[in-house]
């Protein structure tokens, strides 16, 4: 009866606010003819190690070496001893970002063309939409690992927790990984959104056996420092991917980091905005005098009590103290290979895997008081729970037009360096448009190893889709791209397509109205300037371009009435609350919860 009763969209939206109410009542229970374009490896010089570091929901300018004001002194140092890419995209969610990270292949055809937990119930009997690895992708650690290199990766996984999809089977010779979206910082059981029955943590391919208490990236960073020493006699290079949950919900950090902060956001979301617009000019990362759009859901600081402003400045001081302590802990880790004489012959990559996240988590809230306290004497220590919400996130991603999930420039324009062994730039910064997917054939070609095309260990695979890095690594400041080459993207119905200087874009509410744009976005980058009136032909063709793509793509559209924060509901519901408990437990929360809800919108009207 239930399975007939939410066959439909609409009959299970019937459901959504009784799956709200579970929350408060259960809460505490290789034959490629493909060659390596450059071939260091060919010149008689020693592979390189290469080391990964991906953090999570970091804006545009959150890194000090990218005009922000957070104390990054590991980071900054060697993004300065390297290339600075100042128009790199990402996807604007975490699982479509990291697929492309590890197979150089468009997210769709990667088989995480969406959050697993956003996508629409019709999408996921398509194979773009499966929200785990395909098996027809094959990852750089594996193609690393057949040619000689030891690999491990500790911290977040989130590309599908099947046997097949595991670490091990993957590529890496030793794991630690967390499978979810993400989890509380200081205690590794601890989930930040009820998803799931618990924290999946791995080891090496198993359930894993987690401290009690913990930092998370002082924990991923001691276990990859494990790694490495355990195998410290190895004369075989190693690839490290250290996957930190930092600046990820709940934000939390160690209270000597925050301290640091204390009163240094008081003046609020607008002028750290301006600030760090003009801090990214002068470095060069961005035109002077940039444009800024104020978003929608940015709230004006000067209306906000004095109370609230406290409150808000508060959650800033934690979100910065995060960012400063991962950047500690990587410190440590660049310590460590300095010591063990691996530092000069190590390639270090720097990314976030979208832009920082402007979500109010307003729905969650039922569930989160039950869990932490919210109260600004706690937030950022144990058991409490801060997030950075839509206005500082603006802040966070400047000079650039919105946040994660969506397609503007501040979700899937994030900071990205690297520096190591043979990369030089005159300028230190590379301009040119670059992509997640140019990563994987990059460090191939670094390795001196050739690009499967076609098939793999006898298996047919989706080839690479993007370019190498080398020519920027080493100096060359032309484009990557043809001016008449595309490059395609969708997440959740949030779209877009570049083609040359132009970005047609389009976003649905809260940040855009679901039509189509066309923007500038190397002398615009802040998307101010709407040019389709000036330029109809380029406007018309660009959109006939994307339909083309997203169909070789197998991107569906959304259903009309689709809404991520409901949908992410929806299918927590269906996955695992009704499940797990019952349509009964649901019911009988259905009418208080209607109250609630129905009272929480009388509140905002009012």
């Amino acid at each position: 009866m239930i399975e007939s009763c939410l066959r439909s969209e609409k009959h299970v939206r019937g459901v959504l606010i009784a799956g709200l109410a579970i929350c408060l009542s259960v809460s505490n229970g290789l034959a490629s003819t493909v060659k390596p374009q450059h071939n260091a490896s060919a010149q008689g010089q020693p592979k390189p190690n290469i080391v990964i570091m991906v953090a999570d929901d970091w804006g545009f300018t959150d890194l000090g070496a990218f005009g922000g004001e957070i104390a990054t002194p590991n980071l900054d140092a060697l993004a300065h001893r390297g290339v600075r890419f100042s128009n790199f995209h990402t996807a604007a969610s975490c699982s479509p970002t990291r697929s492309m990270l590890l197979t150089g292949v468009e997210s769709h055809r990667a088989g995480i063309g969406n959050l697993r937990e956003s996508t629409p119930r019709a999408h996921f009997s398509s194979p773009a939409y499966q929200g785990s690895l395909s098996q027809r992708v094959v990852t750089v650690s594996s193609l690393l690992k057949d040619n000689g290199y030891r690999t491990y990766i500790t911290g977040k996984w989130n590309v599908g927790s099947e046997p097949h999809n595991l670490p091990p089977q993957r590529g890496f010779d030793r794991s630690i990984v967390q499978g979810d979206t993400g989890s509380d910082n200081w205690d590794p059981q601890q989930r930040y959104l009820p998803h799931t029955d618990k924290v999946y943590w791995y080891e090496d391919g198993r359930t894993a056996v987690m401290p009690a208490k913990f930092y998370s990236s002082e924990y991923f960073v001691d276990r990859m420092i494990g790694y490495l020493d355990q195998d410290k006699g190895s004369a075989k290079p190693f690839l490290a991917y250290v996957g930190f949950q930092a600046n990820h919900v709940p934000l939390q950090a160690p209270a000597e980091f925050i301290a640091k902060y204390k009163g240094r956001y008081n003046q609020g979301w607008t002028a750290l905005r301006e600030a760090r617009r003009d801090s990214a000019a002068r470095l060069g990362l961005v035109p002077q005098n940039t444009p800024l759009a104020t978003l929608p859901t940015t709230l004006v600081w000067t209306a906000q009590d004095a109370q609230a402003q406290q409150y808000q400045a508060r959650r800033m001081e934690v979100y910065a103290a995060m960012a400063e302590a991962m950047d500690h802990h990587v410190g440590r880790l660049v310590t460590h290979l300095k010591a063990a004489g691996q530092f000069e012959n190590t390639v270090f990559l720097f990314l976030s895997d979208n832009g920082a996240e402007g979500s109010d988590y307003d729905l969650a809230q039922l569930w989160l008081k039950t869990q932490y306290s919210q109260d600004i004497d706690r937030l950022g220590g144990p058991g409490a729970y801060s997030i950075q919400g839509p206005s500082w996130a603006s802040a966070s991603a400047s000079p650039l037009n919105g946040f994660k999930f969506f397609a503007g420039e501040g979700g899937i324009r994030s900071p990205m360096f690297m520096a190591g062994p043979g990369i030089q730039n005159t300028q230190g910064i590379y301009a040119g448009l670059t992509h997640v997917t140019d990563i994987a054939p990059t460090l191939l070609d670094m390795a001196g190893i050739a690009r499967p095309s076609q098939n793999y260990k006898g298996q047919p695979i989706e080839a690479m889709a993007g370019h190498s890095l080398l020519p920027a690594l080493q100096g060359h400041n032309a484009p990557l791209r043809q001016a008449d080459e595309i490059l395609g993207y969708e997440l959740s119905g949030n779209a877009a397509l570049f083609k040359g200087a132009f970005k047609l874009v389009k976003n649905l509410a809260p940040l855009g109205d679901g039509q189509w744009r066309l923007y500038d976005v190397v002398a615009d980058p802040g998307e101010t300037r709407d040019l389709q009136k000036q330029w109809p032909a380029e406007f018309a063709s660009m959109q006939k371009d994307y339909q083309i793509w997203a169909d070789a793509h197998g991107v569906l559209p959304v259903p009309s009435d689709y809404n991520p924060v409901m949908q992410v509901t929806i299918n927590m519901i269906l996955d695992y609350w009704l499940p797990t408990f019952g349509l009964w437990i649901a019911a009988g929360w259905l009418v208080p919860l209607a109250g609630w809800v129905w009272w929480r919108r009388s509140r905002r009207r009012t």
